[in-house]
């Protein structure tokens, strides 16, 4: 009986440890599903690249895991990249609209007026979207422009990292001998910190 008993233990344990191999192995060799990524591009026939390689605007565009990069590029307009994550199979809905800088872009943009619409639509949503992700980022554009005394603070584009659309730089200048320490005195005095502000001092006479 003991025999029986301890063999119908090896048997059951044997079937247990093949049945989370053949599970792992399922899971570890499936890997995670495919993304669908979907895109909206404006011109309608610019050219796409996922990760570098060329891809049809239209259909049905297949991205594993992880991050990817996308491109849309034509002839007379600026070109515009993208980063994008796909995880765990879910869609991904992308809008590519490009902007016209030359003449035959211009062209391109009178003949085609519902698209050149849509991708201005889109500009103006990307604006705010980017001005209020400034404003709470940057408490102190609220306070901007600011004449006080022996000084002027005001803001603009990121000095230190000037391709970041979402990094300012804050310009001070000064008229007095003391204009700089009245500024970080009326920073500190708001409760902000200038070691995380971009500040830029200018002297004007």
């Amino acid at each position: 009986m003991l025999e029986e008993n301890r063999r119908t233990f090896l048997i059951g344990v044997t079937a247990v440890v093949i049945a989370l191999v053949v599970i792992g192995g399922y899971l570890l060799f499936r890997g995670d599903p495919e993304s669908k990524l979907s895109v909206d591009a404006v011109p309608n026939d610019l050219t796409l690249s996922v990760d570098g390689h060329q891809v049809a605007t239209t259909g049905e565009i297949k991205l594993k895991a992880g991050e990817h990069t996308l491109t849309g590029e034509r002839q007379g307009f600026q070109t515009y990249s993208q980063t994008v994550t796909a995880r765990g199979g879910d869609p991904i809905d992308v809008k590519i609209y490009l902007y016209a800088n030359s003449a035959e872009g211009r062209e391109w943009a009178e003949k085609h007026p519902a698209e050149t619409a849509k991708a201005e639509e889109e500009a103006g949503r990307r604006f705010d979207e980017i001005n209020e992700r400034l404003r709470e980022k940057y408490p102190i554009i609220a306070s901007l422009p600011y004449l006080g005394p022996g000084f002027e603070a005001n803001y603009g584009a990121s000095k230190s990292d000037p391709k970041n659309p979402e990094a300012i730089s804050i310009v001070i200048s000064t008229y007095t001998p003391d204009g700089k320490t009245k500024a970080l005195q009326w920073i500190q005095g708001n409760g902000w910190d200038p070691a995380t502000l971009d500040i830029i001092y200018t002297t004007t006479s």
